[in-house]
């Protein structure tokens, strides 16, 4: 898996780079496993400098017509080629490769205690709700949707997860949100 993202690397950033002069990655804290932060690589997607734009209940804004996008973000964010650099982030252990998304530290003042419970496990590249809602439920439905997974964390759940996010990268659902 190393080699096919050292090759994807040698591809991907300088094409980001000639877009807009920017750096290949986007780095940003996340919550992790016991409420540690970490940092958390993507491929870039959005022109320098962008704006951090929250929908109202403090989520990602995310649009296909999102005049943020470079054109080779618009194109990672939609194959979810953005997400491979997380594969740095599971070999120093922060991630998984299924598992609760990592939300923003800031986040952890909206949990409610039951929420809490998220943290118990490492974060996922992707995970119940990347596969089965993408980008189309709300901050607290994602995290009753967490909660519901840890609950029922399980082989046979990971691969119905696994073959479900297959099945949506490949047809492309849910990549923009509500």
């Amino acid at each position: 898996m190393l080699p096919f993202l050292l090759l994807l690397c040698l591809i991907l950033c300088p094409l980001i780079f000639l877009e807009d002069g920017g750096s290949p990655f986007y780095v940003s804290k996340r919550l992790g496993k016991g409420g540690r932060t970490f940092k958390m690589y993507k491929f870039r997607t959005m022109k320098r400098n962008a704006p951090d734009i929250r929908n109202a209940d403090g989520s990602t804004y995310n649009a296909k017509n999102d005049p943020r996008l470079t054109r080779i973000g618009a194109f990672l964010r939609s194959s979810s080629l953005d997400e491979l650099p997380q594969i740095i982030n599971i070999l120093k252990n922060e991630m998984s490769f299924i598992g609760p998304r990592p939300d923003l530290p800031e986040h952890i003042k909206l949990y409610s205690n039951k929420e809490l419970k998220k943290l118990s496990v490492l974060p996922g590249i992707t995970g119940y709700n990347q596969a089965y809602f993408r980008n189309s439920v709300s901050f607290k439905e994602r995290l009753k949707n967490d909660l519901y997974y840890i609950r029922h964390l399980s082989f046979c759940l990971d691969l119905k997860i696994f073959i479900k996010t297959i099945e949506g990268i490949v047809l492309r659902r849910g990549v923009y949100g509500r």
